[in-house]
């Protein structure tokens, strides 16, 4: 990664329904407060609210974020959920996704 690349995290949300919703931001805090509020949320989350932060990878730089994310949504539900036994989240950050 150059110096002023920043870096990515690629993610996956459980949404109250039980499915999962896979996505990359720089800021991960900011991007989990705008699925939860609703504002620039993706079209999914708005209409499948999140219920938790389930997994989450630090990336070296948008392509690879990019490639990563589109590798997950072609995964079957099994697949990405072996993904998240693989790169957990902490609790403190699951239960800050948490939306009120």
């Amino acid at each position: 990664m150059r110096l002023n690349d920043k870096p990515y995290y690629v993610y996956i949300l459980e949404c109250r329904d039980g499915r999962l919703y896979t996505g990359i931001t720089t800021d991960l805090q900011r991007r989990l407060s705008e699925h939860n509020t609703g504002k620039k949320a993706a079209r999914f989350t708005r209409s499948n609210p999140p219920k938790m932060l389930i997994a989450a990878r630090q990336v070296a730089g948008r392509s690879a974020a990019l490639q990563l994310e589109a590798g997950l949504k072609r995964c079957t539900r099994e697949k990405k959920l072996r993904w998240v036994e693989e790169n957990p989240v902490s609790l403190q950050e699951s239960m800050q996704s948490v939306r009120d």
